[in-house]
């Protein structure tokens, strides 16, 4: 049953061709499906525990190695109890980083702390850029050839930081970095949905730009099946799309963040990815990489994923009048976030 669940989620969600649906289904043989290591480092915290349990469910995984400074033990043994195909190992310090990252094939990196009321995500790069710089550091070090999803807040920065990190290391490669903002996405689609009363399921809106505030530009005029809907309310829909994050850490009234969603959304992505190195072809998702898009050196839009990561990044489209202005004005911001994440890279 939880086997069937996730099937279903993943198939809602995927962008792939309907032919690539064999490796969903409750009785794939595994002969079919190549061995693939995923490393989550921050497993044992909010967004870590429940992306994985996502994990453990998808087929794709063979082996899964959760790695926090604490609690991955406990969060390992119950997580490795479900019965599906992977073997779970817990890793716990800093001398057991090297045993959960070698020979990954992802790594998916949710660790850091937490979104708090009245708190940015710019508010959070202080303590989480550290994290991150240490954690790409033994990645560069351990699994140089891994795809690094990046889910660690504020994604604007810590995706440079991370590029950084493995330039410095003589092992970055733009293909294998990619920062997780299909949270945006899943919000985009629902919001959506909702306004214009379809099938949450048959929804598809990209979304571009960044993964923080007004950098976050879903492109509803772009967004299928089509529907009739005014002009504010695109501008509400955006704006609650771009809040969204805000919109939990109030509801949750100070005793968290995003953290189940943004778990659903990052096991979707890292869905994608697996699909992409397995040879699934038409991969399609919104992703937060170095691109030449626009004049920024990284910008979230739709890239296409494949056996080496990021085959092709796409363009944006044509675009409405308001998002050609919502584009113009994410720029300073995303643009400030980036140089602060490279600079904290190169100086720190």
């Amino acid at each position: 049953m939880k086997a069937a669940i996730l099937s279903f989620l993943l198939r809602r969600n995927s962008t792939v061709a309907p032919s690539s649906s064999y490796v969903l289904r409750r009785g794939f043989s595994s002969e079919l499906v190549p061995e693939r290591k995923v490393a989550i480092l921050g497993a044992a915290g909010g967004i870590g525990q429940p992306l994985s349990l996502l994990m453990k469910l998808n087929p794709l995984v063979s082996n899964l190695a959760l790695y926090d400074i604490a609690g991955t033990p406990g969060v390992a043994a119950d997580v490795s109890h479900i019965n599906t195909r992977s073997e779970v190992t817990g890793y716990m310090g800093d001398d057991q980083l090297k045993q959960a990252l070698e020979g990954s094939d992802v790594v998916i990196i949710p660790a850091g702390v937490p979104r708090k009321p009245g708190m940015t995500r710019d508010d959070l790069f202080n303590i989480n850029a550290g994290i991150v710089k240490a954690l790409c550091t033994a990645i560069g070090k351990y699994c140089p050839n891994a795809l690094v999803t990046m889910i660690s807040n504020p994604v604007n920065s810590t995706v440079p930081i991370a590029a950084e990190v493995l330039k410095g290391l003589g092992v970055y490669d733009e293909k294998k970095l990619l920062g997780v903002t299909t949270l945006d996405v899943v919000r985009a689609k629902t919001f959506y949905a909702g306004k214009a009363k379809v099938n949450v399921a048959d929804v598809n809106v990209p979304v571009v730009g960044g993964h923080a505030g007004i950098t976050i530009l879903p492109l509803f005029s772009q967004a299928t099946p089509k529907a009739n809907i005014s002009d504010e309310d695109i501008k509400a829909l955006t704006k609650r799309t771009q809040d969204g994050g805000t919109e939990v850490v109030e509801a949750k009234a100070g005793k968290g963040s995003a953290t189940l969603s943004m778990a659903y959304a990052g096991a979707i992505f890292a869905d994608a990815c697996l699909k992409g190195l397995n040879g699934v072809p038409d991969v399609v998702e919104c992703s937060f990489v170095q691109s030449t898009v626009t004049e920024l050196p990284f910008f979230a839009s739709k890239v296409k994923l494949g056996k080496n990561g990021v085959e092709e990044v796409l363009g944006l489209g044509l675009l409405s009048d308001f998002e050609q202005q919502g584009l113009e004005a994410l720029k300073p911001e995303l643009k400030s976030s980036i140089e602060k994440g490279i600079k904290f890279a190169q100086h720190s």
